[in-house]
C-alpha cells in the first residue's frame, strides 16, 4: 500500500514514517505559515502535546545591559515524528488547534 505524503515546502523533508493524524502537516489537512522557531522540548503530554522552549536576549535600556529570557509555546507532536523530552525541534506556526495549541512540530534537530 502506497501512502501519499505532502510537501509542505520551506526545505523541510517530510519523515519516514505515516500517520493517521488529521493535525499532521505532512499527511493531514493541516497548513503551515507564519513564524519558524527553534527548541528544545521541556515536557511532554499524553494528547500529542510538547511544551517547547528556546532562550532570547533582550535589551534593557534603562540599565544599557542585556538579560537572558525565555520563550515557551506549546506545539502538536504528530505521531511520524515523535519527538521526546531534550530533542532539539523546528517548529511552525498553523491555525489554532486547541485553546493554547497555535504550532506544530515538523523536525527533529540532530
Amino acid at each position: 500500500m502506497k501512502t501519499k505524503t505532502k510537501n509542505v515546502g520551506m526545505g523541510i523533508v517530510s519523515p519516514s514514517k505515516h500517520c493517521e493524524d488529521k493535525h499532521c502537516p505532512f499527511h493531514g489537512d493541516i497548513q503551515l505559515h507564519g513564524k519558524t522557531f527553534v527548541g528544545r522540548i521541556i515536557k511532554k503530554n499524553p494528547h500529542k502535546t510538547v511544551n517547547v522552549e528556546w532562550a532570547r536576549i533582550v535589551f534593557l535600556p534603562k540599565f544599557e545591559r542585556y538579560t537572558k529570557k525565555r520563550s515557551r509555546v506549546k506545539a502538536h507532536n504528530p505521531s511520524c515524528i515523535d519527538a521526546n523530552i531534550g530533542d532539539e525541534v523546528t517548529i511552525i506556526e498553523t491555525r489554532p488547534i486547541s485553546k493554547t495549541k497555535n504550532f506544530v512540530v515538523v523536525g527533529i534537530n540532530k
